[in-house]
């Protein structure tokens, strides 16, 4: 019997979607997408934020494999780098310098988000049932009780276009809320933290000499009641390094190429700009604010129809200075293809509301930890830190502190932040011992450079800092 499912969105989340529907047996998986789609690694209209820094994590990545096996040779053979979570980082945490280890620890992927997204397209459409179209999806048909498609905008006009499974993957745009409308269903709770977070990034030729400096970030620090500012020079492919800063309301980079050295100048340490001061930047900034973290309770509705699954930043969405949004699409579109094994078909009763219940726990999980620090930023809206929110801060802290000289508390941190373990990897009876134990070596005084990193570093100065 011939089976029709349709996706809406055509970025990371709608095409993994459409690789579980085909290997899934589905007959035709239609995508759509009102963008014209790049037939390169360039950025699209519809991803304001892909201009800047992304980070695909261990966890993420081994759901890529699962769905679309052997992404992550596509990327490196693209130009991606991999980088080791224990000793390929410089970064300055809010409680100083972290020890970078000679132990073996998880690593990432860094390069462009266009690259990723590319790279996952075209390995999906390389599968026969799979087919993207330029339309736009401007409703669902059926009723409350049960999906049966999508109706499309062209250029002739509305159609609707008959599914026995819809997908909504259309990101941080999503209309999911209204559409539900429009077939009787309503009350869905959503939830809006904000903290105005601003980026700004700009691409640098990576300087002779320096193509193998690790990747640099100044985290940002929730804990003075100061807008929270931040930066990262990533190295991405074609031998450039992508320079992303971040600032939340009160605290936003400029978008002028003297401000932007400035800020990173400004910050509790200033090897951001010491390090670009001395590159030649390729572009010019570009600035994003569509940041906030909007979560959509789709699975607490009393009621969801048969034949609708929502997945990605479309069920729900985080400030991206935390690096979780492609791990999470990816761990949604695993759960579809999972309950898909388990049910036998996309019509099956109850699948999709299986789904969407599972793809919320990721979702759930990402939620915790971006709002848990952006509610303590003092100019977000939506959102003020409780008693638990403190609670967790405090000992987060503490965490952070050990982990400066303590390779087991380092290890828990890199677990969560890499999305390879869930949040509780931090209350494990080993990460709890190394907190209250604290960091055996003495605090660090600058960042750990080799020698020949130093000499990097002292070469590409232009500041006088």
């Amino acid at each position: 019997m011939s089976r029709r499912a349709v996706v809406v969105g055509a970025g990371l989340a709608g095409m993994l979607a459409a690789a579980v529907l085909a290997d899934a047996g589905v007959t035709e998986v239609v995508v759509l997408d009102r963008d014209e789609l790049p037939d390169g690694p360039r950025q699209r209209r519809g991803l304001p934020q892909g201009r800047h820094a992304h980070l695909l994590m261990t966890g993420g990545l081994r759901a890529m494999e699962e769905i679309v096996p052997g992404v992550g040779k596509r990327l490196l053979a693209a130009g991606a780098h991999e980088i080791s979570l224990s000793s390929g980082v410089l970064a300055r945490s809010p409680e100083g310098w972290l020890r970078r280890w000679r132990r073996e620890g998880p690593v990432m992927l860094t390069c462009t988000r266009a690259l990723v997204d590319w790279t996952v397209r075209a390995a999906v459409l390389e599968h026969p049932r799979v087919e993207v179209r330029r339309a736009a999806a401007v409703g669902l048909t059926g009723s409350a009780g049960r999906v049966r498609g999508v109706r499309v905008s062209g250029p002739d006009g509305e159609a609707d276009l008959e599914a026995d499974l819809v997908v909504d993957a259309s990101g941080r745009g999503t209309r999911i809320v209204t559409w539900l409308e429009g077939l009787g269903l309503s009350g869905v709770r959503t939830r809006t933290v904000d903290s105005g977070l601003v980026n700004a990034s700009r691409v640098y030729r990576v300087p002779a000499g320096a193509e193998r400096f690790p990747l640099t970030i100044v985290q940002a620090d929730p804990y003075v009641a100061r807008p929270g500012r931040s930066a990262m020079v990533m190295p991405v492919e074609g031998d450039r390094w992508l320079v992303s800063c971040g600032g939340t309301r009160g605290g936003e980079p400029p978008a002028d190429a003297e401000g932007f050295l400035r800020y990173t100048l400004d910050l509790p340490d200033p090897i951001v700009g010491r390090l670009i001061s001395g590159a030649e930047p390729l572009t010019d900034v570009r600035l994003s604010r569509s940041t906030s973290n909007v979560r959509h309770y789709l699975d607490k509705a009393p009621h969801w129809p048969e034949g609708l699954v929502v997945l990605g930043d479309a069920l729900g969405t985080f400030n991206p200075a935390y690096g979780q949004g492609m791990s999470v699409a990816a761990f949604g579109a695993r759960v579809l293809g999972r309950e898909l094994e388990r049910a036998g078909g996309p019509d099956a009763p109850g699948l999709a509301r299986r789904v969407l219940r599972g793809a919320a726990r990721p979702v759930d999980a990402a939620w915790a930890m971006a709002v848990g620090q952006d509610v303590l930023y003092p100019a977000t809206r939506g959102g003020r830190p409780g008693i638990a929110d403190r609670a967790v801060t405090a000992y987060t802290r503490r965490m952070t502190r050990a982990a400066a000289g303590s390779f087991a508390a380092a290890s828990a941190i890199w677990d969560v932040t890499s999305m390879r373990t869930p949040p509780t990897r931090m209350f494990h009876p080993s990460a709890v011992l190394a907190a209250l134990t604290g960091s055996p070596l003495p605090a660090l005084s600058g960042p750990p450079l080799t020698p020949a990193e130093r000499e990097v570093l002292d070469g590409l100065d232009r500041t006088g800092v």
